[in-house]
């Protein structure tokens, strides 16, 4: 699997980043399968939350085995000093490590919750630190909704983040407010050797209505959102967002799609811009994720 200079923390990350949120749900057996195969298919790079369930109890039994080996980040959604630094203990703890590679500020979609955690008494003011005890070595944040791209930017122009972590796929990318977006926060990373990571790369729509997501093999996916699960779209969206420049891509938030996510990665190819303007042309045919 190809890897990709993650920014300017040096590491070269697997383009598939392995999304712990598959495994908020799942027993540990299942867990287990889903990360021994990622493993074998050379990826590097564990992205967890205290917020995906079970996800750091899942991973701590692999971390005490796998920790020199794989770049390691987590994240709180707390956003004052004290919350933040009693969820990083507590993360450290319940993933059984000593240190996290990259620690990011999660979920952080609308500028008052980023004047929050970067203001007095804010949850930054624990990843500094964090970062000078030696508990962290880089930092990051993460957003979800249509503002995250246009929140990182405006991040980056007041914290020197190391990396940057937002939705995108074709579907998204369509819409013109949401592509400028992105294209100035992509913009800004290079120029400040900023790693960047994609969230909801495979993500199809919002669900619209539970009887269409129970049906789909007879129950639903762990997403929150209908994720694209025949093959050829999976390819599609994995080679789209990664054409974009960016370091790497999460997995969709269900163990069962691993495998076809895994696959598209070893047989990367990188988008012409006439693919590009092809695919984004069929974004009309789905309810984009975010309004």
């Amino acid at each position: 699997m190809e890897t990709r200079r993650l920014g300017r923390t040096g590491h070269m990350s697997t383009i598939v980043i392995f999304g712990a949120a598959a495994l908020g749900r799942v027993s540990q057996k299942e867990a287990d399968a889903a990360l021994e195969e990622a493993l074998e298919h050379g990826v590097n790079h564990i992205d967890v939350a205290p917020t995906y369930g079970e996800a750091e109890l899942r991973l701590g039994p692999w971390m005490e085995k796998i920790r020199p080996d794989v770049f390691l980040g987590c994240k709180t959604t707390e956003r004052t000093k004290a919350g933040a630094r009693e969820e990083l203990h507590r993360s450290l703890e319940r993933l059984r490590v000593d240190s996290f590679d990259l620690y990011q500020l999660h979920a952080v979609g609308e500028l008052v919750e980023l004047e929050a955690a970067l203001g007095p008494g804010g949850a930054i003011e624990a990843f500094i630190e964090a970062r000078e005890e030696g508990l962290v070595r880089y930092l990051g944040i993460t957003g979800h909704g249509s503002q995250a791209p246009a929140v990182q930017a405006a991040a980056l122009e007041r914290f020197d983040f190391d990396t940057v972590m937002f939705p995108l796929n074709f579907i998204l990318y369509a819409n013109p407010t949401y592509r400028r977006d992105c294209r100035r926060l992509l913009d800004l990373a290079r120029r400040k050797d900023v790693g960047s990571m994609v969230i909801k790369a495979f993500a199809k729509g919002p669900w619209k209505n539970e009887a269409e997501k129970t049906a789909i093999e007879g129950c639903a996916y762990a997403t929150w959102y209908e994720p694209f699960d025949d093959q050829a779209h999976v390819r599609r969206c994995l080679n789209f967002v990664l054409s974009q420049g960016v370091t790497g891509a999460t997995n969709a938030g269900d163990v069962r799609l691993l495998p076809k996510i895994l696959d598209a990665a070893e047989r990367y190819q990188p988008m012409s811009e006439a693919e590009q303007v092809e695919l984004v042309g069929t974004a009309s045919a789905f309810l984009p994720l975010f309004t």
